[in-house]
């Protein structure tokens, strides 16, 4: 599939994207994709971008501020409020485009954005339906995941972070993943493996994030939001994910009217690849198919 190299402003800054046009003509539903903690678009939001557009649906992918070919300084600051502002910066682009009917915006995010989807298409109130990857549904579930000893290392790293940024510094960086024991936002057991499995051979991507995330990520819990999630909405969900707990995904998708959770015997990171994907992507385009055109 053809994509265009796409920018957008976001609170005066640029953001970077990926714009996939479906093959039909007229009007179509877009699809909206972000990733998850600390992640770009080319860990594999093309693959599912391209998929979407083979489909029938438009489809943009873009990089927060701060982050991959993105405008923001320092880099890498993961901030909760500012990753919401470009996703409805987003939105509201997608809907310019040749090609798309603009009440048929679709949002698609994975993890850290699984959760974001849910007080954006909340907040926009137009959006026509909502897909969930393993998502972070509940800030203290997530950090749990850690134990005790690592979150107190984490937070210690965090203070040190935000110390540095009230004196003008650059900021303390942690890496996004690590083995089991390192000072790393995320040490599940193969979770380092598997997200440089996510990358293209010719890619080098920032693997850090600025600490301060650590002191507010506890205290997001999206899935609270989800008796108003109005629209058609699908979670799939791990049963064996280690990075964002199942648990909070069932009473997520109790509380919804129009959801419909799927779940997969298998690991956080597993979704994104081979042998699982095909099943996990033909999910989606079903729901899509059945819930939007």
């Amino acid at each position: 599939m053809k994509r265009e190299n796409i920018r957008f402003k976001s609170q005066g800054l640029e953001c970077a994207g990926w714009y996939y046009k479906a093959g039909n003509n007229g009007k179509s539903p877009c699809v909206v994709l972000g990733h998850g903690f600390g992640g770009v678009k080319e860990a594999r939001l093309d693959v599912y971008a391209e998929a979407f557009a083979k489909a029938g649906y438009n489809a943009l992918a873009f990089d927060y501020r701060h982050f991959g070919e993105s405008e923001g300084e320092p880099r890498q600051i993961l901030d909760i409020k500012k990753q919401h502002q470009d996703w409805h910066a987003a939105i509201a682009f997608a809907r310019t485009q040749e090609g798309v009917d603009p009440g048929k915006i679709i949002l698609w995010g994975s993890s850290f954005a699984g959760g974001h989807v849910i007080p954006v298409a909340i907040k926009d109130g137009k959006i026509a339906a909502v897909i969930s990857q393993v998502p972070n549904l509940d800030g203290l579930a997530t950090a749990r995941t850690n134990g005790v000893v690592h979150a107190l290392k984490l937070s210690l790293a965090a203070g040190r972070d935000m110390l540095r940024s009230v004196r003008g510094k650059n900021p303390y960086y942690i890496p996004i993943t690590g083995e089991p024991g390192d000072l790393a936002a995320m040490t599940a057991p193969g979770a380092r493996d598997a997200v440089e499995k996510l990358f293209p051979d010719d890619f080098e991507p920032n693997e850090n994030v600025a600490a301060r995330i650590i002191l507010h990520a506890p205290l997001y819990s999206p899935g609270k939001l989800a008796h108003k999630m109005a629209m058609p909405w699908l979670i799939q969900a791990a049963e064996h994910d280690a990075v964002t707990p199942v648990k909070p995904a069932f009473k997520a998708a109790a509380k919804a009217p129009k959801s419909k959770l799927i779940t997969y015997k298998c690991g956080h990171f597993d979704v994104y690849l081979a042998p699982l994907f095909e099943q996990v992507i033909q999910d989606q385009v079903t729901f899509l198919k059945n819930n939007v055109y």
